[in-house]
């Protein structure tokens, strides 16, 4: 059964209009709420900082593709591109009202600080109520895709549940398709036919999408199929059961204009990267600030309480596995740096009275806020191990040099959740691994936030570090 037509798609052109046309609308609207605020009337150095705004935000949203196609993507990634696109304009803002006289005396911090907080509740809200419009008129059948899937295989079946369990899509499966088909349904949808039968349904206008989902060992098929449709007016996908595999931020890219699929690749877009540079930057010099006097006094400690050097300095792997320096507080008796590195235990005889306190309350890891600083650690990432480690455990642990695909932290999502300090046993370390990975996967920076939070209430104690 063909779907109720889709009034959004055929009329994209104006869709895109007027969501351009809303947002420059509630741009405008949060402007106004800011001269609210700051008792400040609205004049021509109001309106010209207004089509500033326009601009800016044109040429964010451009980099942030927030006008492309929403139906497969959740709101919350949707409403972080927005912010995105929000930050890259105000910041924008900020630089040209820096260098000009007759917009200064009105955009100064505070103003656009309210500026910007009113735009992005603005803007979430909005997206939020036209998701949730959109999800009400697709119960009904309205403004819903009808979809075929090629493949009754894992990867066929998990593409249909998803589109079962994201209703806000508008995707409705109607029919799956293969060749030699034993059973008559997956679930409650039908196994209709051969792809033969697939053809002719797709000839005669049946389906608005195909999916197709067979595994690569049938790349003749699929050609044959893919030539086959090109005389019908159905949206075609391939999606390559290469998705099947546990794969590592997995993401559509192109060489020279070739499409290309990345298999293991890093979280963080350009924008990504400027922002945790940032958070890292900005977060680092508020925490040294700080700490300095603190650090001072342990430096002072380590000094008069045992012999050697304040600070040890370990090689450890580093962003795509490249060897950085590590700083710590000294807290044991000799700096093992080599091809053996023996881990620290409970009780170890290595191990000075001032560095057991300092290891068990984490403020040997202080001087790697300038490790931050320098550009080779973040804040929060997978913790960095030592050399020997790594090539001992990369040889037991599948996927374990993945966890190098970003810098590592001086916290981290493993540590934060109980899995630090000393890992006498595989499991122990394959478990920290896990969420390491599982980090990398979901980064937000809001999952940065998060994390550095935890750590402040629950982080630095640690029964488990010696």
């Amino acid at each position: 059964m063909q779907a109720t037509p889709n009034i959004l798609s055929t009329h994209y052109k104006i869709v895109d209009f007027l969501n351009r046309i809303a947002d420059m609308l509630l741009l405008g609207l949060a402007l106004g709420f800011a001269h609210l605020q700051f008792n400040k009337g609205w004049g021509q150095t109001s309106t010209l900082l207004f089509l500033c705004a326009i601009v800016y935000f044109q040429l964010s949203a451009a980099l942030s593709d927030i006008y492309g196609s929403q139906r497969s993507i959740k709101i919350q990634q949707h409403i972080y591109q927005v912010s995105i696109a929000l930050g890259g304009t105000f910041m924008l803002i900020a630089m040209s009202t820096g260098l000009s006289n007759r917009l200064h005396y009105l955009a100064d911090r505070k103003f656009l600080l309210v500026w910007l907080a009113t735009s992005m509740l603005f803007f979430a809200t909005w997206r939020i109520f036209i998701r949730r419009t959109l999800a009400l008129f697709r119960q009904h059948g309205i403004n819903q895709r009808s979809a075929a899937i090629v493949g009754i295989g894992e990867l066929g079946q998990s593409l249909a549940l998803r589109f079962r369990n994201s209703p806000w899509m508008g995707i409705d499966v109607q029919a799956f398709y293969d060749n030699g088909a034993d059973e008559k349904f997956i679930g409650d949808t039908p196994i209709i036919g051969n792809i033969e039968q697939l053809i002719a349904d797709a000839k005669s206008n049946r389906f608005d999408r195909i999916y197709i989902t067979l595994p690569m060992s049938s790349q003749h098929l699929i050609s044959q199929l893919i030539d086959e449709l090109s005389d019908s007016t159905s949206n075609v996908f391939l999606i390559p059961d290469v998705f099947v595999f546990d794969l590592l931020n997995a993401r559509q890219t192109s060489i020279d204009g070739l499409p290309a699929i990345s298999i293991y690749d890093s979280p963080f877009s350009l924008a990504d990267s400027v922002i945790k540079r940032g958070f890292d930057i900005f977060g680092s010099i508020a925490i040294l600030s700080l700490i300095a006097w603190p650090m001072m006094l342990i430096a002072a400690a380590v000094k008069l309480t045992s012999s050697g050097p304040v600070i040890f300095k370990q090689i450890r792997y580093g962003l795509d596995g490249k060897a950085i320096e590590v700083w710590k507080f000294r807290s044991m008796s000799t700096m093992d740096n080599g091809s053996v590195v023996k881990q620290a235990t409970k009780n170890d005889c290595r191990i000075t009275p001032l560095g057991a306190f300092l290891r068990r309350t984490s403020l040997d890891e202080l001087p790697q806020f300038i490790n931050v600083l320098q550009g080779h650690m973040s804040i929060v990432g997978p913790r960095p191990h030592a050399v020997a480690h790594n090539e001992e455990y990369r040889k037991l642990i599948k996927g374990y040099m993945l966890r190098h695909k970003v810098k590592p932290g001086i916290t981290g999502w493993a540590q934060i959740n109980g899995w630090r300090g000393e890992t006498d046993t595989l499991d122990k370390m394959e478990k920290r691994v896990e969420y390491d990975l599982d980090y990398i996967r979901n980064w937000t920076v809001w999952l940065d936030v998060k994390i550095v939070l935890l750590t402040i209430f629950k982080g630095f104690t640690n029964k488990n570090a010696y």
